[in-house]
């Protein structure tokens, strides 16, 4: 047998299509898996086929509705470690919980401690993720993690749109590594939006550091959730002077009021990753949404060969 043969491709329900996506990229189909409920609620996964001696990989970002998909991914993991695959990897291109990364106040959760200790003790053998909401996450798990970025993925189609007189905005000093990449790449300047967030999910802009004026603007960041922090930073912007506010992020959230206040926002185009699937009902013509799965896909044959990963970005 072949060793891309051995190697097997699994979803749950939370991103079937980009499961599809992969698979057809390497040149396989998913794996016959069924992921449905019992009558109480309980999830039920049975693997209609052998993956004895396989090298597994379970596709599943953990996005809304987050316990349903991440319990999913664990019952998967144990149903197919415990079906003798030789090697498990959790892909989990959107990482949820992964905001609460330390403790900010007292009596505060570590959730994305807790649910790597969830992964490794299922029996995942290796992580796939995509744009981790803070890079010390991958020290929380004791088993490999193989982060990639996805600021690459939106270069290419930046410079691709032959944007004039870039500025890239980092919308909080967290994301100012971020907005060097990007601008690096895309041969632009950056400014820093001076952000306070006085509760979660509630952003105030403060000022401004670098020059906008006339310019076009890219704003980037990790995740979209409720869009509060990208759309005052763009009225803010556009007040300061800006020509074109594109914005652009791995993760599209987009929970609550999202899409009201980016169809609202003096914004010319979102553009989005696909690690979390966009519900039609949401697909509103700024959106444009770019597919991670070629990326994905290269990094799963780098690890199925072991082969370098990070050569895919030198």
């Amino acid at each position: 047998m072949s060793s891309r043969n051995r190697l097997r491709i699994f979803s749950g329900n939370s991103n079937p299509e980009l499961a599809e996506e992969i698979a057809r990229y390497l040149g396989v189909s998913v794996g016959a898996a069924k992921v449905t409920h019992f009558s109480d609620g309980e999830i039920q996964v049975t693997i209609n086929e052998s993956v004895r001696g396989a090298d597994v990989y379970i596709v599943q970002p953990t996005c809304t509705p987050i316990n349903e998909h991440i319990m999913e991914l664990l019952i998967m993991v144990d149903a197919l470690r415990r079906a003798s695959a030789r090697r498990i990897t959790a892909v989990m291109p959107y990482y949820g919980y992964a905001r609460q990364d330390r403790k900010t106040r007292a009596r505060d959760p570590i959730t994305a401690k807790l649910v790597a200790n969830l992964v490794t003790a299922a029996g995942a053998r290796r992580v796939l993720c995509m744009d981790l909401h803070a890079g010390q996450i991958q020290g929380f798990f004791d088993i490999p993690v193989d982060h990639l970025p996805g600021v690459p993925i939106l270069a290419e189609y930046i410079l691709q749109s032959k944007l004039k007189d870039v500025v890239v905005v980092s919308p909080d000093l967290g994301g100012v590594t971020r907005a060097r990449d990007l601008a690096e790449r895309i041969g632009a300047t950056i400014a820093i939006i001076d952000k306070r967030r006085p509760e979660p999910n509630v952003a105030e802009v403060a000022g401004l550091i670098g020059g906008i004026y006339g310019k076009t603007v890219v704003i980037v960041d990790d995740i979209i959730d409720t869009a509060g922090t990208i759309t005052k930073g763009a009225v803010a912007l556009k007040s300061w002077g800006a020509k074109e506010i594109y914005v652009c992020c791995t993760h599209a959230v987009l929970s609550g009021p999202a899409i009201q206040r980016l169809e609202e926002a003096p914004i010319k185009e979102v553009i989005m990753t696909n690690t979390i699937p966009v519900p039609k009902d949401k697909m509103i013509d700024k959106i444009k949404v770019l597919s991670v799965a070629p990326l994905l896909g290269e990094a799963i044959i780098r690890i199925h060969e072991d082969l370098s990963v990070s050569k895919l970005f030198d």
